[in-house]
């Protein structure tokens, strides 16, 4: 009987071994970390200079960028039309050239004549240079 529960205790000390040694061939999934996609840039809205008294006004969307001069009495008065040309990536700084659409401002008193104007974006604001009378400045512009 001492042989018989021997052996059974030898053979359940192999199994237990055994079992616990084995060797696991298959290969571990690791979770796929989450991509995050970020989106381009987005400038569609409405942005205007931090001026007393007549200031400029943007408005960008759906390809186009308008700009007025805003007086203190609410009068507008177109200053630019032109193509807005979006960002396809994510970034903190962009710039486009907007080509002038001459049909809307060639009727307008205080619109640009340039065929084209240079627009950047840094830091949360679009600048340019705006021309009026002789006198070159360069506009920022917040969004609002």
């Amino acid at each position: 009987m001492k042989k018989i529960l021997s052996l059974f205790l030898v053979l359940g000390l192999c199994f237990g071994l055994t079992g616990c040694g084995g060797n696991d061939n298959s290969k571990k999934e690791t979770p796929k970390k989450e991509e995050k996609v970020e989106k381009p840039l987005d400038l569609t809205g409405t942005w205007a200079s931090n001026e007393e008294g007549t200031y400029q006004e943007a408005v960008i969307s759906d390809g186009t960028i308008e700009i007025n001069w805003v007086s203190e009495d609410d009068t507008r008065s177109l200053y630019w039309a032109g193509t807005y040309d979006a960002p396809t990536k994510a970034t903190n700084e962009y710039s486009w050239t907007s080509k002038n659409d001459t049909e809307k401002t060639s009727g307008a008193m205080l619109a640009s004549s340039d065929d084209t104007k240079e627009f950047t974006y840094k830091d949360g604001v679009i600048s340019y240079e705006a021309s009026a009378m002789g006198s070159t400045k360069t506009v920022k512009l917040e969004k609002k």
